[in-house]
């Protein structure tokens, strides 16, 4: 059994905000869960070529931004899953932090980040 607080997960600093990591490959559930931060008035063009990501928002608001144009509204209780590696952008709004739980397939080592200016995933 696996049992972690925030404290004890890894912090990342992302480039926008911070991706809090509970669970990574080395634990051996095969996935990844985290406890990010998006911080306000930010845009982040973000694409995984190697992760599959699911994200479900439990505070403050924003929007994800396809790259048809589309734009889908980011709300406490929204979730949204990057099922094809879809490049995109995630905005939050300019007034408060957006807090996500976000999965990733296949895990994470644990000390990737984005690289905003390539939008890809990387490590340092």
């Amino acid at each position: 059994m696996i049992v972690r607080n925030l404290e004890q997960a890894k912090t990342v600093e992302w480039g926008n905000g911070l991706s809090r990591r509970f669970l990574l490959a080395s634990d051996g559930m095969g996935y990844t869960m985290t406890d990010t931060i998006v911080r306000a008035g930010t845009k982040s063009r973000l694409e995984y070529r190697n992760h599959l990501e699911a994200c479900y928002c439990i505070s403050g608001s924003g929007e994800v931004v396809d790259v048809n144009g589309d734009t889908h509204p980011i709300v406490p209780g929204t979730l949204y899953a990057l099922d094809r590696h879809d490049a995109h952008f995630l905005v939050a709004a300019p007034d408060e932090d957006m807090r996500l739980v976000c999965v990733f397939s296949p895990a994470l080592q644990g000390d990737e980040v984005h690289d905003l200016d390539s939008a890809e995933f990387s490590h340092y």
